[in-house]
């Protein structure tokens, strides 16, 4: 008799039926993970390291937010990079939190990728834009410094004690990122998980650099 061999069940798959079956309110699940071969256990714990995953016996713990730190959205991509490596495991779910219902007066706020909400922002430019002021605002004071890393090549700048960070942006060669590098820096963002809103402050429209690196805004009594 033939022998057959059966792929494992992939991480992202397991997650995606897990989700499925959650109560349409959930804010929070705890997951616990095992590897297939014990030996992978500490690659798991490296990877799941940035949700806060521990180690219990023979087996990793760590809870999944339906949005924030520990989302579900970036569950799914440390899942998905565990899969890429072939290191096999199963999840399974326990202690579903949910959340109580908004009040009727208040009114969700809408969550869109980071690249979206700089697709919308450049959409209601001029034509002829060249120099731009900008924001990244993101949700959570604990991301600053992850959010920095990520979006490194804008040369963000704290915007005082907001959890935003301001920012160039150069449609030619004057001084300011490029509106795809941007892009590619916020869709870093999403892939990780992190949850934020996009916005142009200022914006000029075909200047023409006379010696220069391109204008240079004062906001605040601070050259931006």
């Amino acid at each position: 008799m033939p022998v057959i061999m059966l792929t494992p069940m992939k991480l992202v798959d397991q997650w995606r039926a897990i989700q499925e079956g959650l109560p349409e309110n959930w804010s929070e699940v705890r997951v616990t993970l095992t590897t297939e071969q014990l030996s992978d256990l500490p690659r798991a714990a490296q990877v799941l390291g940035a949700i806060n995953a521990g180690r219990v016996g023979q087996a990793l713990t760590f809870d999944v937010e339906r949005s924030g730190a520990n989302s579900a959205q970036k569950a799914a991509h440390l899942f998905q990079r565990l899969d890429d490596e072939r290191t096999w495991c199963e999840i399974a779910a326990s202690d579903v939190a949910v959340a109580e219902a908004p009040a009727a007066s208040v009114s969700a706020r809408e969550v869109r990728p980071v690249a979206q909400t700089w697709d919308g922002a450049l959409a209601e430019l001029p034509s002829d834009w060249s120099d731009l002021l900008c924001e990244l605002e993101i949700f959570s004071s604990a991301l600053l410094d992850r959010t920095a890393l990520l979006c490194a090549p804008i040369n963000p700048t704290r915007a005082g004690t907001r959890t935003a960070f301001t920012f160039r942006c150069s449609a030619g060669p004057g001084y300011g990122v490029s509106a795809s590098m941007a892009r590619r820096c916020f869709e870093r963002l999403d892939e990780d998980g992190i949850e934020g809103v996009t916005s142009v402050l200022r914006v000029l429209s075909d200047t023409d650099m006379v010696a220069t690196q391109g204008p240079v805004w004062v906001v605040g009594g601070k050259m931006l």
